[in-house]
């Protein structure tokens, strides 16, 4: 039986002072998987009372941003008026479009606490022909999304369709995202529904039939099998993917495009305060200089 495991990829891992954010895509050995061109796995961390995350206004393109949290929370405000909360369990999804400005920061209650967070941050390509969308912001709480249980395993839906099920979240073409808990010596089946599919051991050892899947790795499945993923641990997992992309993207800095001369556009826009900004803010993040 060959092994369903068609691709193993390694963390790149940033310590971003005693908050460690490990980077699984792009990788050099594989620039997408599904609509997904970027995945973030972030903590979990510890900040002390009066410290919190404070990430500054700044701007994305041709992309939607989905936030998944374990632990702790963030406030999101973007360049529409959004201002929303986001807990473990629920999900933002915020498309960009031709153009969209945000921050999220730590909420001052958990900021004045002390609080850990732990999460994840994808980005999700747009298709070619919806790069231009008009920007928007959807927040679905976790109560919405649709989930399911058996002896050892609770999945949920965050954002398009798995096992049956279909997440509410706006997405643009057809996405895998589903976050998976398992118990100890728990297995489940990995079904077929989409053509591209790939498994994030957020937490936990795990296996894809008789091969070991080490923590914070990806395992990119092959695209006939139908394997069995068992926990030798608690695990979560983060079970993502869906249809290829309609072709190659250019990636730089927070810029997602299928024709580089858009990020050029997007660089130059952003340095001359083209883009609106995010109501109540005044930092921002100014653009990177290579």
């Amino acid at each position: 039986m060959p092994d369903a495991v068609a691709l193993l990829l390694a963390p790149h891992v940033r310590d971003l002072g005693g908050f460690s954010v490990r980077r699984l895509l792009p990788a050099a050995e594989r620039r997408a998987i599904g609509p997904f061109v970027f995945f973030d796995h972030m903590g979990p961390a510890h900040f002390a009372p009066g410290a919190g995350l404070d990430v500054r206004p700044h701007p994305h393109i041709g992309l939607a941003t989905v936030t998944y949290l374990y632990e702790g929370a963030f406030m999101h405000r973007d360049s529409l008026g959004s201002v929303q909360r986001i807990e473990p369990g629920a999900v933002n999804w915020m498309t960009a479009g031709r153009g969209i400005v945000h921050s999220e920061r730590s909420p001052d209650d958990l900021r004045a606490a002390g609080h850990r967070v732990h999460g994840i941050q994808t980005w999700v390509a747009l298709p070619a022909d919806r790069e231009n969308t008009a920007p928007d912001f959807t927040h679905v709480p976790a109560a919405m999304l649709p989930t399911h249980a058996q002896p050892g395993v609770a999945l949920r839906v965050i954002a398009g369709t798995g096992f049956g099920l279909q997440a509410p979240t706006p997405v643009a073409s057809p996405t895998l995202y589903v976050a998976i808990d398992l118990e100890p010596g728990a297995s489940l089946t990995l079904p077929d529904e989409h053509a591209e599919r790939a498994v994030y051991a957020a937490a936990g050892d795990v296996r894809i039939d008789a091969t070991a899947v080490p923590q914070h790795h990806v395992a990119l499945l092959d695209p006939a099998a139908t394997p069995v993923l068992t926990a030798d641990t608690p695990a979560k997992v983060m079970f993502f993917g869906g249809a290829p992309l309609d072709g190659p993207r250019h990636l730089w800095w927070n810029f997602v495009a299928s024709d580089a001369a858009a990020i050029e556009a997007a660089k130059a826009r952003w340095a001359a305060g083209g883009f609106d900004a995010v109501p109540g803010e005044t930092e921002f993040i100014p653009l990177p200089e290579r």
